[in-house]
Order: structure tokens, then C-alpha cells, then sequence
């Protein structure tokens, strides 16, 4: 089974595509360029054939194949108690923002049992390391962005005292995106707040940049640039 879903996956490589994936993921030497949608195809066959054997045999010799098995893992209909443990399995995977982000878009499970992937995330969001962290970071923004969890996610982010660069530009994006949707709870924390100059004055810009914010309001927030 791996073997036919490698060439598979060969088949579908692009060169110029290839050229262009390594110059969004500086570092990531294994790409064989074959563009998301095809990916996404491709999970979604074996999420409804044997996906329990392709895991268990499942190679991480391309980003590509590495980046199928997090698309696998979501598309599975099961339940999250059975899906949990091939979490903890595929998050020491992710070594990459692309493979990191996509990984937890796909988790949408996380809507039918927030509060048990809630105690699931805490082990991620306290993590040294870089990409456990995004993790836990790009799922609050994905998942937890509500009056239930605002406060208790602001606290978790503000704890992080990382300096790995995808871990700032996570914690960054999030707390622009509970701004957008939540301004009012969230503008206490940025006015008070242990974030590092670059991680909250990039929330800031991220606050600007958002076509759901007004003028005005855009230019109170760079005013509180440090």
C-alpha cells in the first residue's frame, strides 16, 4: 500500500511547483512538489479505506507523504478518542509551519469534543518545542476563538516564552485573530500583557492588516506600538 501511494504521489510532482514550495519552507529539503488539492484527493480515498494499516506503515521520506498522513489522520471518521493517539503520534512529524498549519485545519473533529481536545492542547501549549507549541497555537486560533475560552487561551499564550521564530508568528496571528472576533476581551490583554516586543508588536500589525478592523480602531492599536 505505501508503495503504490509513493508512486502515486510521484506522479502528481512538479518541478516548477517543487521550486516554489521550497522557497515558502526554507530548510525543507524533501519536497517533491505536488500541489495540496491532489493531496487532499488522495487522503481522502484512503481515510475511507484502510487508513489504520496505511498509518502504521505510512513513509516520512517526503514532506508530501508526511503532509498525507496529517490529512489522513483528519478526514478519519471515528471518534476522538480513537483518533487522539495518532495526534500524539504525528505531532513529533511536523517540522515545518505548512505541514503544522494544514495538520490542524484538518482536525475539525475538534467541534464535536472541544473540551477533551482543550486538556489534550495544554501538554502542547507548555512544550519547549518549537513545533509542539505552533501546534497548540494555530489549534486555539482554529478552533477555541469564543467567549468560553478567550480568557483561559490568552492566559496559555501569554505563558509561552519561546523565542523560536514559528512559535511568535503563531502567537502573534492568534491574538490578532481573538481581536478581530472578540475586541473587547482581548484589548485588556494587549494592554497588559508578557509578550516580547516582536510577538506583540506583530499581533499589532496583524490587528492592522485585517479587513474587519476600522480606521479608527487601526489607528488606536499602532499607537500602542512598543
Amino acid at each position: 500500500m505505501n508503495r503504490e501511494i509513493r508512486e502515486q504521489i510521484t506522479k502528481l510532482a512538479e518541478p516548477e511547483y517543487q521550486e516554489f514550495s521550497s522557497k515558502l519552507l526554507p530548510g525543507v529539503s524533501n519536497i517533491l512538489g505536488v500541489r495540496l488539492p491532489n493531496l487532499r484527493k488522495i487522503a481522502k480515498q484512503i481515510a475511507k479505506e484502510d487508513w489504520r494499516t496505511y498509518l502504521k506503515e505510512a513513509s516520512d521520506a517526503s514532506y508530501e507523504e508526511i503532509m498525507l498522513q496529517g490529512m489522513v489522520i483528519g478526514y478519519i471518521n471515528t471518534n476522538l478518542d480513537e483518533l487522539i493517539p495518532y495526534i500524539i503520534e504525528f505531532v513529533p512529524k511536523i517540522d515545518n509551519w505548512s505541514v503544522c498549519d494544514s495538520f490542524c485545519s484538518s482536525l475539525k473533529i475538534t467541534k464535536n469534543d472541544p473540551e477533551r481536545m482543550w486538556e489534550l492542547l495544554k501538554t502542547y501549549l507548555t512544550d519547549s518545542r518549537e513545533y509542539f507549541i505552533r501546534f497548540g497555537v494555530v489549534m486555539l486560533l482554529n478552533y477555541f476563538i469564543s467567549e468560553k475560552y478567550v480568557k483561559e487561551a490568552l492566559l496559555a499564550l501569554d505563558s509561552i516564552t519561546s523565542s523560536a521564530y514559528y512559535v511568535q508568528m503563531g502567537i502573534a496571528w492568534a491574538i490578532s485573530m481573538y481581536y478581530v472576533k472578540l475586541p473587547s476581551q482581548t484589548m485588556p490583554y494587549l494592554e497588559n500583557n508578557h509578550l516580547d516586543d516582536f510577538t506583540y508588536n506583530k499581533a499589532l500589525q496583524k490587528i492592522t492588516e485585517s479587513l474587519k478592523v476600522d480606521q479608527y480602531t487601526k489607528s488606536e492599536i499602532r499607537s500602542m506600538k512598543r
